[in-house]
């Protein structure tokens, strides 16, 4: 069985980085953004700090280990510097934590970094990033080299895998990084394990099984097979390309031992998710996946009914939910591979800040910007109707009534622009409405820091 509600408990309560987490991450990020634009060093060539890696993919998992630390990538994204080497943007970074008192005991200088450490919670490296003659670089200390590189172009390839699966792939990774913490029988980096399990995801599999990507576990079980399908053809360490387009072969990473124990690994935890997925039994269903999962997955515990909600340390104030479903509008839903749409969010252009593609960046963005989303693709033959839905989450917009969620008609549909008022996790959606029937939706991500 699915067991689609056990799933979603064990990814709040067991995989998914806590809220506290988060924000103190969150807090970290802007802080060591704030204080690189102010510095002396780099101000006069700042540009913007980019998250990267399983911070922009939002692929981040709670340390599952005793002693274990979660990390996050952030991209210090530069003008060139005239009269520096590659090394001497590592070194000239580090000596500007190492000559300030919050974080001159938590600089660490690596190769291709600067590590902050936060003791026994997480650390945050920081990247420079840099364009030289029309490509994108990050800098090798030791090498004293450009190593080029496409950070957002990965992050975008990786967004779309995530919309075809209607948002549920990130979810599977997560859920994968997990199974290697926990089982500890196979090791790999994320960064290709990422692309492992988003090459098997495409539109093909959607025209064999239109509802193969319907949820989390089917999502899960159809992504596992498909991986171990790839992996039996394939007794040796493969190429591994970077999709980004820069050309590296991320196999130059890994190891044929280490590859040989990521293969006989998948192929086995994928029989077994076939297997728990296909039980009609719900207790040795739940039985089944927790040969997979571990003890942590268990069923969901009941969750006491409240029309309150807490808005402050002090009082308490009633929230009333406003979002609105298709279904509550009465307009069916006939999703079909062959109509597609796709929406692009993108942050305008402010004195002294960049403008740039939401997913490219992992869709965050501070408060105090103007976004803009537009249907950037569109499969489904005119004439149809647009419809927007824009929905707000955490404790501000709850403070201030300000949750939204109700599905709208606008003049002018292609596109819509928002302003970035509250701090949360919030998503836009859009919907294409065809004889009365939404015949296809996307959905951008939108986290405001």
């Amino acid at each position: 069985m699915k067991l689609i509600e056990y799933f979603k408990e064990f990814l709040e309560n067991e995989v998914n980085l806590d809220a506290p987490q988060l924000g103190r991450l969150n807090g970290s990020v802007d802080a060591l953004t704030n204080f690189l634009r102010g510095s002396a060093t780099f101000s006069d060539h700042f540009i913007d700090t980019i998250p990267q890696g399983s911070y922009a993919h939002k692929t981040i998992i709670k340390p599952v280990q005793a002693n274990d630390e979660f990390d996050a990538d952030m991209l210090l994204y530069l003008k060139e510097v005239e009269g520096w080497s590659a090394a001497d943007y590592v070194e000239n970074l580090w000596s500007c934590f190492r000559g300030n008192g919050t974080y001159r005991d938590k600089a660490q200088r690596r190769t291709r970094c600067v590590t902050i450490n936060y003791a026994g919670d997480f650390h945050v490296d920081v990247v420079p990033y840099l364009e030289r003659h029309h490509d994108k670089y990050i800098t090798n200390r030791k090498e004293d080299d450009y190593e080029l590189t496409n950070p957002e172009g990965y992050n975008a390839w990786l967004d779309e895998k995530d919309r075809t699966t209607s948002r549920h792939l990130v979810k599977v990774i997560r859920l994968v990084k997990y199974l290697r913490d926990y089982k500890q029988t196979f090791d790999v980096k994320s960064v290709i394990l990422n692309v492992l399990l988003g090459e098997r995801v495409n539109d093909a599999a959607l025209l064999q099984d239109s509802g193969c990507y319907a949820d989390v576990p089917t999502t899960l079980r159809t992504v596992m097979n498909r991986l171990s399908e790839y992996l039996k053809s394939r007794p040796q360490l493969p190429s591994i390309m970077d999709p980004s387009g820069t050309g590296e072969n991320f196999s130059d990473r890994w190891n044929q031992a280490g590859y040989a124990a990521f293969r006989t690994a998948v192929m086995r935890y994928a029989e077994w998710i076939e297997d728990a997925w296909l039980e009609p039994n719900p207790a040795l269903s739940l039985q089944k996946w927790q040969r997979v999962f571990g003890e942590g997955f268990q069923p969901p515990k009941p969750k006491p009914s409240t029309a309150l909600v807490k808005a402050s340390s002090t009082a308490l104030v009633p929230f009333t939910n406003t979002e609105q479903n298709l279904s509550d509008l009465r307009i069916p839903e006939q999703s079909s591979p062959r109509y597609q749409v796709r929406i692009q969010g993108r942050v305008m252009r402010k004195h002294g800040f960049r403008d740039y593609v939401l997913s490219g960046s992992g869709s965050k963005v501070q408060i105090g910007r103007q976004l803009e989303f537009s249907i950037v693709r569109c499969t489904v033959p005119a004439p149809y109707e647009v419809l927007w839905k824009v929905k707000n989450n955490g404790e501000e917009s709850r403070r201030r009534d300000c949750i939204r969620g109700q599905i709208e008609r606008r003049s002018g549909s292609n596109s819509i622009t928002e302003p970035t008022a509250f701090a949360g996790p919030h998503y836009v959606e859009c919907y294409i409405i065809k004889g009365g029937v939404c015949v296809a939706k996307d959905r951008q991500d939108v986290t405001i820091i």
